[in-house]
């Protein structure tokens, strides 16, 4: 017997009557689920389904608490409800992990997309964002088909380690900017464990990828919030109604995590350990530097420190790439080079913590980035001083 409009009019009412909100509504969702939940992530993922009017939610949960179970709860639930317009943006060493949880312990469809499974879908005559599937997809292939995600009319969109897009209100940053305009009329999960790290305006950025109506413009938000003797306890109950996070301190009850216990050891270095140290402490405290651009400057030398501690290869390599900056740069280049600070941390891999760091921070800005005279000979002692550290770094 097939199902006229009546009939489907009268079943939707009734799973509605009987499942309207709360607990019923997520139980008769997790009816498959292979996953044991915790009372937090249950609160959370109530929290994310609150309001059918909401345009989206933070879950701030901290490390380790399950924020992808939250994140699938949710998910599970939409599929329940027969919305297919599901899509998660993850950074790229994610999507596989995503599409393996979804699979095994909600047993729903997932489907991660590349630039190869997109032409292989085309190759067979399918639309490859229309697959009845979770589509994962990474943060800059997002961008990268910012066009034809703005096309479609997305149920959900999940955003994992949503603090890299922090910046996204800033015109500069063109992967933040793309993916806020691909989704900016789709309801969104934003999912971090560090929402503020270094400014309060990390918050703000946040908020503008679910609505940048949120909090107003920029310079509001800093006037209300953000300068100094502000009314904070405004600032928690405006983040209250879409952003819940929860600490390890608060689950105690019913999670037992391992005692860590820090050790410290003693370390002596050696005398050409301490004169590379020495050297490149002196170089990175120079007042004035070609090699070091002016913006960002105190997180960029904090990161060759890091660099410096871990080995001295890796600080080789760094100062060799600072060489062949001063080599090649050209002279409107020299004080203007935002990208440098980010370029550098990515040839080296530095993981996303510290490269979040120093991206974030909004203060160091050069209030002079137009063309400037280069002093030839200071720069040619920049190079030759790169070139003297890395060979102190050859022990």
């Amino acid at each position: 017997m097939s199902i006229t409009p009546h009939h489907s009019k009268y079943f939707a009412h009734d799973l509605t009557r009987r499942a309207a909100n709360g607990m019923d509504r997520l139980s008769m969702a997790l009816f498959d689920a292979a996953v044991d939940l915790n009372p937090h992530q249950i609160e959370a993922a109530l929290f994310s389904l609150q309001s059918p009017l909401s345009k989206g939610v933070i879950l701030a949960d901290e490390v380790g608490l399950g924020k992808t179970i939250e994140a699938g709860i949710v998910l599970c639930q939409f599929w329940a409800e027969r919305k297919r317009r599901l899509l998660v943006i993850c950074p790229a060493s994610l999507r596989k992990q995503w599409a393996l949880e979804l699979q095994e312990k909600f047993n729903l469809t997932a489907l991660v997309l590349d630039t190869k499974a997109y032409r292989e879908a085309q190759r067979h005559g399918r639309a490859p964002l229309n697959e009845k599937s979770v589509l994962i997809i990474s943060m800059n292939y997002a961008n990268a088909l910012r066009e034809e995600l703005k096309s479609i009319a997305w149920d959900l969109v999940v955003i994992d380690e949503a603090h890299k897009l922090r910046n996204a209100y800033r015109a500069s940053n063109k992967v933040g900017q793309g993916i806020r305009w691909a989704t900016e009329d789709c309801r969104k999960l934003l999912l971090t464990a560090t929402p503020l790290q270094n400014s309060l305006l990390e918050l703000y950025g946040l908020s503008t990828l679910i609505d940048e109506r949120l909090f107003g413009d920029a310079d509001s938000f800093r006037s209300q919030y953000a300068n100094a003797g502000n009314d904070l306890e405004a600032l928690r109950l405006r983040l209250s109604s879409f952003c819940k996070r929860t600490l390890r301190n608060q689950v105690t009850e019913y999670i037992r995590y391992t005692e860590r216990r820090a050790i410290t050891r003693p370390f002596t270095t050696r005398d050409n350990e301490h004169a590379l140290y020495e050297a490149v402490s002196g170089f990175l405290q120079r007042e004035e530097s070609y090699a070091l651009p002016k913006r960002q400057r105190h997180l960029t030398s904090l990161i060759l420190r890091k660099l410096l501690a871990s080995s001295s290869l890796a600080i080789a390599a760094t100062l060799d790439t600072l060489r062949i900056r001063l080599e090649t740069l050209q002279d409107e280049k020299v004080q203007n080079d935002p990208e440098f600070t980010e370029g550098i941390l990515e040839s080296e891999e530095i993981e996303s913590d510290l490269l979040d760091e120093i991206l974030a921070e909004p203060e160091e800005i050069d209030n002079n980035p137009g063309p400037v005279t280069i002093d030839r000979p200071k720069l040619r002692e920049e190079i030759d001083i790169l070139k003297s550290h890395t060979v102190l770094c050859n022990f």
